[in-house]
């Protein structure tokens, strides 16, 4: 089953779905601005629906279909609250309405619900990201990038929940050059933990990520009985970044790359222009 769920996300997205066929860089649109859908794109639009359009994203998802083509979902700017769960079968992009790609501030799709739950699956991209929960709210199994993302916390809990079931299984969360910290209005100082095993072989790094003054100083913490997992940190910096006091870590010994993640062909499907 390939599918992803999302909550209180502003971001940039790339999906690689378990199965499916590479959206090569060249058929990216690149612009310094993201206010018009591109060419072929299927469209949602909070207000003012113009014929064809989707009021929800899971609309259109939906319209979608089983087709196995690449495809995209241009989104204009509003939130919508929904419970999204995407299962198809090509390469999808999604584009959010924005005036800046480069920044988030300047991202004006948000996506929510009321549940803290942020699952994948297959190959994903999160770049300069906003992404908010209280517990477990980046879970599931998907060998998963975050790049300059802002993680916040709106209450004591792990963030990420893994779910690699076997010591082949390809799924791995990799948080890099990203700030770990409170939601606006959130006091939580060392209520936090970076992570705890959903399956057996759990494996999370955080690598040249600022942890702020919210990470507990055990790091890690538990769920799944008799889990072996690799919890890792890199060469990241804040108030919570000490490992001195660290339970169920791996000790790194360098930053993980794209490479390793996802292969030799991720340049294929991500534009790194972006």
């Amino acid at each position: 089953m390939k599918y992803l769920s999302l909550i209180t996300y502003a971001c940039t997205w790339l999906l690689q779905t378990q199965g499916a066929s590479s959206l090569s860089t060249s058929q990216l649109e690149k612009r310094t601005a993201r206010t018009s859908p591109p060419s072929g794109c299927f469209v949602v639009r909070g207000s003012g629906i113009e014929p064809g359009d989707y009021s929800t994203l899971s609309a259109a998802v939906t319209a979608l279909g089983s087709s196995t083509a690449d495809a995209c979902i241009f989104i204009y700017n509003s939130t919508y609250t929904e419970a999204l769960r995407i299962d198809y079968g090509g390469a999808l992009t999604l584009y959010g309405y924005t005036t800046n790609y480069g920044e988030q501030k300047y991202n004006t799709v948000t996506i929510t619900r009321n549940e803290s739950s942020a699952e994948a699956a297959g190959k994903q991209y999160y770049s300069n990201c906003y992404i908010e929960g209280a517990i477990d709210f980046i879970f599931g199994a998907a060998a998963a990038w975050f790049g300059e993302c802002t993680i916040a916390s709106n209450g004591g809990g792990a963030i990420t929940a893994n779910s690699r079931s076997s010591t082949t299984d390809t799924t791995w969360y990799v948080i890099d050059s990203s700030t770990i910290t409170a939601a606006s209005g959130y006091s939580i100082s060392e209520k936090v933990y970076l992570g705890r095993p959903w399956r057996q072989y759990a494996r999370v790094i955080f690598q040249t990520s600022n942890l702020t003054n919210i990470i507990n100083a055990a790091g890690w913490t538990t769920l799944y009985t008799g889990a072996t997992p690799i919890f890792e940190e890199y060469d990241n910096t804040g108030d919570g970044s000490s490992t001195s006091y660290r339970v169920e870590e791996t000790r790194a010994t360098a930053a993980v790359t794209k490479t390793q993640l996802w292969g030799d062909t991720w340049a294929d499907w991500i534009d790194t222009t972006w």
